[in-house]
C-alpha cells in the first residue's frame, strides 16, 4: 500500500520531532529517576530503594526550600494574573491593542535573567531608587542595612517575577479580548449601572480566564521552578528548592548527587501539585463567584480597588523599563559614588576592558539563537505543512508531547540528559548546547505559528494547485509570504528564548560553552557591576534587536500594500 505524499511529510516531521525531542526528554527524566530511587547500573546497585530520599529530607533547610518555592510561585504568579487584570479593566478601550504590543515589547523581549540584574541594580540597598532620594529625602548618605535582595522570605523574586509575568498576562489577556465582544457587554452593563470594576470581574474576566488557562498555568509552573532569576534575587540560604537543587548537582561533593536526583524528582512533583491546587482553587473561586452574582450589588466601591491595583501594575513596568536603561547605565559608568544620582564619570573602560569576554560570548550566543531558531522554524514549517497535505491532524495529547519540555521543571531532566550525552561521547560539545536550545525554541515557535498558519485561507493553495503549482513553490511563492508576519514573530520569540536559556547551557555544555547569560548570571552573584551591566545589556539588547526586525521586516518589505484591515503588511 502506498502512502500519500503528503501523510509522508506528515509521518518524517512528527518521527524528527519526537526522536529529537520528546525521546531525549523522557531518556533524561529516566536517568535522573534512576538514581533517586537507587537505581545505580554503574556500581551494581539494582534494587530500588528511598535512600536518595531520605538523605535528600536530612539535609539542613529543605523543608523551608519547599515553603519558599511555593510562596514564591503562587504569590507571583496571583499577583501579577490580578494587576494585569485590573491594568486591562482600567485601560481597555483607551489603548489600541497593536500599540499596546509595542509597549510592551521591551518587558516582553528582556530575558529573565538580564531583567532581575536590572532590577538588582534598582532595589539594591546602594541601588538607583535609592541614590535618587539620597541624601535630600532619606538622609542617607551610606547605604541602608536593609536586605533588599536575597530576602529569606523571598519578596525581591516575587517583585523580579511580577515585573516580567505581568506584560505578558497583559498580552495574552489582549489576545483573549478579541475572541468575545466586550465593547458591547460592557456598554450594556454600564447602560444597567454597573462600575467597570464589577463588569470585568463578573462578566469579561470569567470568559477571558477560559481562554488564558493554559499560559497561566504555564506561568505557576515556571515559577516555581525557576533558576537563573532565582539565584539573582532570591533566598540564599535556604535557597528555593530549584536552586538546591542545581547546586547538589554541581557540587564537588559526588554524596549530594543522590539528594540532588531526588530534589529533581520532587520538583515535579512540586509543579504537578501546585498546577493541581491552582486547578482547585480555579473552582472554589468560581462557585464563590456565582454566589456574589446571584447576590447582584453595583460595584462601585470596587473602583477605588481597581484604580489601585492598575496603578501598581503601571509601576512595576516602569521598574522594568527603568531595570534595562539601569544596565546601560552601569556598563558606562566609571565613578559612581553612593549617594549621587548618576556617575560622576562616564567611561566604555568596562566594555574595553572585558572585551575578550563579552565578544567570545557574544558570538556563541547569537550563533545558538540563529541555528536553534533556524532548525526550529524548519521543523515547525515541515510540522504544519505537513498537517495540510496529509488533511488531519494528529490527536491532542500527541502534539501536546511536544510542549513537554514547557511545563516539566528543565531540573527535572537536564541532568538526566548531561548523563546520557556524557554516555555517548557528546558532553560539553557545542553542537550538544545547539541541540538543547532546539529542544526549548521549537516549542515555542510551534506556539506562536500554529494558528496562524491553520487560521490561513486554504483557498490560496487550491488556486496555486489549479494553476499547476507545484506544493512546494506553493509553500514558498504562496504560504510563506502571506504568513511573513507572524513567521518573523515566531523566529523573534524563538531567538529571545535562545538568548534566555541558562540551565540547557550550563548542564550540557557541562560549563565549557559560555553565552551571555550564563556569564551573566555567574558575575551577578558578586562581580564588578560595570562587567556584569555589559553582558546583561547585551543579553537584554539582542532579542529586542530580534523584535525590531520582526516588526519593521514586514513593514519595508510590502510597504506598497495594505492588508484587510488597512493596515501595512
Amino acid at each position: 500500500m502506498s502512502i500519500r505524499p503528503g501523510t509522508a511529510l506528515q509521518y518524517f516531521s512528527v518521527a524528527l520531532a519526537f526522536l529529537g525531542i520528546v525521546t531525549p526528554i523522557l531518556l533524561g527524566l529516566w536517568q535522573t529517576m534512576m538514581p533517586a530511587f537507587g537505581i545505580l547500573p554503574a556500581i551494581g546497585a539494582m534494587t530500588p530503594n528511598l535512600h536518595a530520599w531520605r538523605t535528600l529530607f536530612a539535609l539542613p533547610g529543605v523543608g523551608t526550600s519547599l515553603r519558599l518555592t511555593l510562596f514564591v510561585g503562587f504569590v507571583s504568579t496571583a499577583l501579577s494574573l490580578a494587576f494585569a487584570v485590573a491594568f486591562c479593566a482600567s485601560m481597555h478601550g483607551r489603548i489600541a491593542a497593536r500599540r499596546a504590543e509595542r509597549l510592551l515589547a521591551p518587558l516582553l523581549a528582556a530575558p529573565h535573567a538580564a531583567l532581575a540584574i536590572g532590577v538588582a541594580f534598582l532595589i539594591a540597598p546602594s541601588g538607583w531608587l535609592v541614590r535618587i532620594v539620597s541624601p535630600w529625602a532619606s538622609g542617607w548618605t551610606t547605604p541602608p542595612q536593609a536586605t533588599t535582595i536575597h530576602d529569606p522570605a523571598g519578596w525581591a523574586l516575587i517583585f523580579g517575577l511580577m515585573i516580567k509575568e505581568i506584560p505578558f498576562f497583559l498580552l495574552v489577556i489582549v489576545a483573549a479580548l478579541d475572541q468575545i465582544a466586550v465593547r458591547q457587554q460592557i456598554a450594556m452593563a454600564r447602560a444597567l449601572g454597573y462600575g467597570r470594576g464589577v463588569i470585568w470581574i463578573k462578566v469579561v474576566l470569567p470568559q477571558v480566564y477560559r481562554q488564558i488557562r493554559l499560559p497561566v498555568y504555564a506561568v505557576l509552573a515556571f515559577t516555581l521552578s525557576v533558576v537563573d532569576v532565582a539565584i539573582i534575587l532570591g533566598p540564599s540560604n535556604p535557597p528555593v528548592l530549584s536552586v538546591a537543587a542545581m547546586r547538589w548537582f554541581t557540587a564537588a561533593d559526588v554524596d549530594l548527587l543522590l539528594p540532588a536526583a531526588a530534589a529533581a524528582i520532587l520538583q515535579i512533583g512540586v509543579v504537578a501539585g501546585g498546577v493541581l491546587i491552582w486547578w482547585t482553587g480555579e473552582h472554589i473561586v468560581g462557585a464563590v463567584g456565582r454566589w456574589v452574582v446571584r447576590r447582584g450589588g453595583r460595584g462601585m466601591r470596587s473602583e477605588p480597588l481597581i484604580r489601585l491595583a492598575s496603578l501598581a501594575a503601571a509601576t512595576l513596568m516602569a521598574v522594568g523599563l527603568s531595570a534595562i536603561v539601569s544596565l546601560f547605565v552601569w556598563s558606562v559608568a566609571w565613578r559612581w559614588t553612593f549617594p549621587d544620582s548618576l556617575p560622576s564619570a562616564w567611561s566604555l573602560t568596562g566594555w574595553s576592558r572585558s572585551a575578550a569576554g563579552w565578544s567570545s560570548a557574544l558570538l556563541d550566543t547569537v550563533l545558538l539563537g540563529i541555528l536553534s531558531t533556524l532548525i526550529s522554524a524548519v521543523a515547525a514549517i515541515l510540522w504544519l505543512e505537513g498537517e495540510d497535505r496529509s488533511g488531519r491532524r494528529l490527536p491532542a495529547a500527541a502534539t501536546a508531547l511536544i510542549y513537554l519540555p514547557l511545563m516539566a521543571p528543565q531540573i527535572a531532566f537536564l541532568y538526566g540528559l548531561q548523563v546520557v550525552s556524557l554516555q555517548v561521547g557528546l558532553d560539553g560539545l557545542w553542537a550538544s548546547v545547539l541541540w538543547g536550545h532546539v529542544l526549548f525554541v521549537f516549542p515555542y515557535i510551534m506556539l506562536a505559528l500554529g494558528d496562524p498558519w491553520r487560521a490561513l485561507d486554504p483557498r490560496y493553495a487550491r488556486a496555486a494547485a489549479a494553476l499547476g503549482v507545484s506544493p512546494m513553490r506553493t509553500l514558498i511563492l504562496v504560504k510563506l509570504p502571506l504568513l511573513l508576519r507572524p513567521l518573523l514573530a515566531a523566529t523573534a520569540i524563538g531567538f529571545s528564548v535562545s538568548v534566555a536559556l541558562y540551565l540547557p547551557t550550563l548542564f550540557l555544555g557541562a560549563g565549557r560553552i559560555s553565552t551571555l547569560t550564563t556569564e551573566a548570571v555567574t558575575l551577578s552573584s558578586g562581580g564588578d557591576r560595570r562587567i556584569v551591566g555589559v553582558y546583561a545589556f547585551l543579553q537584554a539588547l539582542l532579542p529586542m534587536l530580534a523584535y525590531a526586525a520582526a516588526l519593521g521586516l514586514p513593514r519595508r518589505l510590502f510597504s506598497n500594500r495594505r492588508d484587510l484591515n488597512g493596515d501595512a503588511s
